[in-house]
């Protein structure tokens, strides 16, 4: 038999069986051949379901990543629709960014902080600069 079976695949990405026929569902992944009635998935797909995981882990929506992934009308240039999409979600992802250096600040100062609670750490990092 040719191809991979669900749980084969799923242990190569990384990721759950589950997953897989939640992205077969919403159609970020095409529907596999069927042998004997057991999926059979080709191993080029890990490529795709890697951009999947990173998309999600970086805040896409299921439906951007559709958009991303074949979602454009035909009329539309892929350059052009990848340019739109990366200028908005890199904003994005950029504020994000700056909310995780920020809260990365404060966990690097409670570190060294021998403070009860957050508010007495900020009460004396705001009367004499640090904790």
């Amino acid at each position: 038999m040719s191809g991979l079976r669900i749980g084969q695949l799923a242990a190569k990405a990384e990721i759950s069986a589950s997953t897989l026929r939640y992205y077969e569902s919403v159609g970020l992944l095409p529907a596999p051949e069927r042998i004997y009635g057991q999926r059979r998935y080709q191993e080029g797909l890990l490529d795709r379901i890697h951009f999947i995981k990173v998309a999600q882990q970086t805040g896409f929506s299921i439906q951007e990543i559709t958009i991303l992934l074949e979602g454009f009308e035909p009329s539309d240039s892929p350059s052009d629709r990848w340019e739109l999409m990366a200028k908005q979600k890199r904003s994005e992802l950029e504020e994000r960014k700056k909310q995780l250096n920020s809260m990365i600040q404060i966990l690097d100062s409670g570190l060294s902080c021998k403070c009860l609670t957050w508010s007495e750490c900020k009460e004396k990092i705001e009367s004499n600069g640090s904790c």
